[in-house]
């Protein structure tokens, strides 16, 4: 069965995420599932928390998107926080960590420079006493 994917991603900033998980999350659910949801999942990331919800038809979810409940749930979060897309969400989808590339030239630093001697052409304007 190939499922429809869509994420709704909020981050924290001005309100918690987890607080508004807490608020809106079941009603979400309750309203996805109704709908015809076929799958869900709820991520925890550092930056907040990602519901991706799984339609058998892609059409349900802009029915599930103009319901009442999702429109107050997704207007609870300041429009800076909010992120919703088509696909699974939260994270850069790479399907492997990222390996740490080698250091290029041995990763040592260079020498440090002594910086060069400065020259005093006339050394009566700079207070010296004059050698003669």
């Amino acid at each position: 069965m190939d499922l429809s994917w869509w994420s709704i991603e909020v981050r924290d900033g001005e309100i918690s995420a987890w607080n508004w998980r807490s608020a809106w999350g079941a009603s979400l659910l309750e309203a996805a599932l109704s709908f015809g949801a076929a799958d869900w999942a709820w991520h925890e990331a550092p930056f907040g928390v990602v519901l991706e919800v799984g339609f058998v038809d892609s059409e349900v979810w802009d029915r599930f998107r103009h319901l009442p409940v999702v429109i107050a749930a997704l207007d609870a979060v300041p429009s800076t926080c909010l992120y919703v897309y088509p696909g699974r969400g939260g994270g850069a989808g790479a399907p492997l960590p990222r390996r740490p590339r080698p250091v290029l030239g041995s990763g040592a630093a260079p020498m440090p420079e002594m910086p060069a001697e400065q020259l005093v052409a006339r050394a009566h304007t700079m207070g010296l006493p004059i050698a003669v």
